[in-house]
């Protein structure tokens, strides 16, 4: 039997948070800058509302 589309939402959304945490986790590791740029387009294109400089500057 097939997923339903409310299923399919939830795995797209729970697989989303999960590569956001791994991706912020490799962001706080990176030293380079061109790390880190790389890391910030990276989530942006997965969360373009998304700040990960933002939110690490606050920490």
């Amino acid at each position: 039997m097939g997923r339903v589309e409310r299923d399919r939402e939830l795995a797209r959304r729970r697989h989303r948070r999960m590569k956001l945490r791994k991706l912020r986790q490799r962001y706080a590791q990176a030293t380079r800058p061109s790390e880190k740029a790389a890391i910030v387009e990276k989530v942006r294109k997965i969360s373009p509302l998304l700040d990960v400089e933002k939110e690490w500057a606050t920490r």
